[in-house]
């Protein structure tokens, strides 16, 4: 199950990257989420979209501490 939500959170990340506050709002919501593995799972698959999409790069800072 937890990984489910760790695809579906994967998912709304991928469609809403196009608007960096809505990223970072969905990035909190994920943190409450999610397992602490898979933060650390997401925090490199985001790190990989911030290549693609430099803008989003403000929203890591939530992922660090």
């Amino acid at each position: 199950m937890a990984r489910a939500m760790f695809e579906y959170t994967k998912t709304v990340l991928a469609k809403v990257s196009f608007d960096a506050n809505l990223f970072c709002k969905e990035v909190k919501k994920a943190i409450d989420r999610l397992l602490p593995y898979e933060i650390e799972e997401l925090r490199l698959w985001i790190v990989g979209l911030t290549r693609q999409n430099p803008e989003l790069n403000q929203c890591l800072m939530y992922l660090n501490t």
